[in-house]
């Protein structure tokens, strides 16, 4: 069998960095800004269903 050459954890991090180009500040703010809507737009769509579920239960009562 061949041996495969192991490398260190550093050196493949590395290789694989590298194989993305490098963002520019202002593309990694619009990426962190579109992952923020999206997350407040899960929290309101979660919020209004608690809200349905409690004005429901309520009536039951």
């Amino acid at each position: 069998m061949a041996e495969t050459p192991k490398l260190s954890v550093e050196k493949v991090l590395e290789k694989l960095r590298g194989a993305d180009p490098p963002k520019s500040k202002n593309a990694r703010l619009t990426e962190k800004i579109d992952a923020l809507d999206d997350e407040i737009k899960r929290l309101k769509a979660q919020r209004l269903r608690l809200d349905r579920h409690q004005r429901r239960s309520a009536k039951s009562d």
